[in-house]
């Protein structure tokens, strides 16, 4: 009776923690950029994550991107010392991921909830499998999506 106890122990700990780490957004809650509700695309959302345990959710990658390049208009009482983790959510795997480690695919044939994306994957094979697939231009990684790019997107 003591090994069963303790493997649903260990079980509902595991359960939490993952529970923890990707915290499904509640269904008031807005997109800081757009005011979209992001529940709505639970297969798009993306977090930042503050060092205060607080967060910001996104209904897609490009908002979120939008404002960490432009924290300062977003969120003036934070700056990039206060974030704790970046996540977006892997289009195939529809798992969380870390933003800094993701491969996106832009200008490709699919649209997200705000029209063209920096479309997010864990791995790079994916990107590349998702770049042939849906005429992708080209794969970047978290250092190459800037202000101008977003804006590009915006304004194909």
């Amino acid at each position: 009776m003591k090994k069963p106890l303790t493997l649903m122990v260990f079980c509902l700990a595991v359960f939490s923690l993952a529970g923890a780490e990707e915290r499904v957004p509640a269904a008031k809650e807005k997109c800081p950029v757009c005011g979209m509700y992001v529940a709505m695309f639970a297969d798009w959302n993306a977090r930042i994550e503050f060092k205060d345990a607080t967060s910001a959710v996104f209904d897609g990658a490009k908002d979120m991107f939008k404002y960490y390049l432009d924290l300062k208009k977003y969120n003036p009482s934070r700056s990039g010392r206060d974030i704790k983790a970046i996540s977006v959510t892997d289009y195939y795997t529809k798992t969380g991921t870390d933003a800094r480690q993701a491969f996106y695919v832009i200008w490709g044939d699919l649209y997200g909830p705000m029209g063209h994306e920096p479309i997010p994957f864990a791995k790079e094979a994916d990107a590349k499998r998702f770049l042939k697939e849906h005429k992708g231009k080209k794969i970047l990684r978290f250092k190459d999506i800037t202000s101008r790019l977003l804006f590009q997107l915006d304004n194909p």
